[in-house]
């Protein structure tokens, strides 16, 4: 298609992800009483100040005027984002397909189908610990002080757990998408665990929120798995590709061409032409010219 053409279909696919969006968040509005508490779980509550003492518990409290309708949009756009996925993540998907390959379409199947997955558990991972990191972190509060913590800052905090957890189990599927296009072989990938363990295990204490070891561990340890699983994935499939180069290219791909220039041998001498009589040149050429 032209350019205008694709410009057309972007717009069109971009608005049926903003109406996706948008109807979801409106019927989200209505149950965001429920969302908030469910994202405010974690936290132990108080009945009331005098059971705060020394951080055994929080009261969850709204701090400004604003803050109701605030969260209430938050809370109901995230919701929006996450429930219509499947809707904006189609629209983007039929949009890029027909400048795909063969193989290339394969490879976003295999991925869709396994970082859904890997997202949600590491989302529901965070979940799980996110009530043992609250409570090391209010353990941390003097005796005769109270702890009133702002909805809108445990909404934050528990999402931006959800997604640093769900994003980080997404690395070892970046590393498997690279050794599938040609860019990282897994013998070299199988060189770097050290400082990939190393690295993990500081980027778990420095991407977690909390400061307890509980938390670093939990991300850090399953992405270890994680990559080492990779890593074997890797080296079979260098294996697979390696018997598969012989077969040439799929159907819908070019073969490799080479393209490297050759000398030149010297050129060849040319015999001389025999002599012609005089009866046979037209104009002053012989009629072999």
């Amino acid at each position: 298609m032209p350019l205008v053409e694709h410009l057309r279909e972007l717009r069109n696919r971009l608005a049926k992800a903003v109406v996706a969006i948008v109807v979801v968040m409106i019927v989200a509005a209505f149950y965001s009483e429920q969302l908030m508490q469910f994202l405010a779980e974690p936290v132990p509550k108080c009945e009331d100040l005098a059971n705060s003492d020394g951080g055994n518990c929080a009261i969850v409290s709204f701090n400004t005027l604003t803050s109701p309708f605030t969260t209430t949009i938050k809370v109901s756009l995230m919701a929006g984002l996450i429930i219509s996925s499947p809707v904006w993540l189609y629209q983007l998907w039929a949009f890029i397909a027909p400048g795909l390959h063969k193989h290339e379409k394969k490879y976003t199947y295999y991925f869709v189908a396994a970082a859904v997955p890997l997202f949600v558990g590491g989302a529901y991972l965070s979940y799980v610990i996110l009530p043992v990191s609250i409570k090391v972190l209010l353990s941390l509060t003097p005796g005769g002080s109270a702890n009133i913590l702002s909805l809108d800052e445990v909404l934050d905090f528990t999402i931006r757990m959800v997604l640093v957890f769900g994003l980080a189990f997404e690395l070892p599927l970046l590393l498997i998408m690279l050794n599938m296009v040609g860019i990282v072989s897994g013998r070299r990938m199988m060189g770097w665990w050290r400082g990939v363990v190393m690295g993990v295990f500081v980027f778990g204490a420095v991407a977690t929120p909390t400061t307890d070891p509980v938390g670093m561990i939990a991300l850090s340890g399953p992405i270890v798995v994680l990559y080492f699983v990779a890593v074997a994935f890797s080296l079979l499939n260098d294996k697979r590709r390696a018997r598969k180069e012989s077969a040439g290219p799929d159907d819908d791909e070019a073969s490799q061409l080479d393209l490297t220039p050759e000398s030149i041998a010297a050129a060849e001498p040319v015999a001389a032409l025999p002599e012609q009589a005089t009866k046979d040149r037209v104009n002053g050429y012989d009629d072999v010219t």
